[in-house]
């Protein structure tokens, strides 16, 4: 996606709005969570829908932590993959050092976005519901 129609930047106030708005828009067609949603013959919820905030302030906010959540995903898969590898014997010892201290700084690094961002490692933990949350919680990987 390049930057939209003639004379508007991506990042322009009215542009967020927009988008913010197409956002609101999407997501009231669609329930939240399946309490949102009566079963046949029931009356519907009694209290109001939890929906996403489609404030155009934390839009940025909320992709940086939709990123660092799949980055911190993909960081820990990662980090599993070499334990196995590590267990398995297939690594020399100089392969498992420059492992280990890669793994390390993509950790810090992690941790050092995170902050930039005003967010902690357990602000990329999103609850999936019934499923518990995305990632394990420290101490148990």
């Amino acid at each position: 996606m390049t930057g939209g129609r003639a004379g508007r930047s991506p990042g322009s106030p009215d542009r967020l709005a927009e988008v913010a708005d197409a956002a609101g828009r999407a997501f009231r067609l669609l329930p939240a969570v399946p309490e949102d949603v009566a079963p046949a013959g029931r009356p519907g919820p009694s209290q109001p829908v939890r929906r996403i905030s489609t404030d155009p302030d934390t839009v940025e906010r909320d992709l940086v932590r939709l990123v660092l959540t799949l980055v911190e995903l993909l960081r820990q898969l990662m980090e599993r993959q070499a334990l196995h590898r590590v267990d398995q014997g297939d690594l020399t010892e100089e392969q498992e050092e420059r492992l280990g201290s890669t793994l390390m700084i993509l950790h810090d690094r992690m941790a050092e976005l995170c902050a930039d961002h005003g967010l902690t490692m357990e602000d990329l933990n999103l609850d999936l519901g019934p499923l518990g949350t995305l990632l394990p919680p420290p101490g148990t990987e």
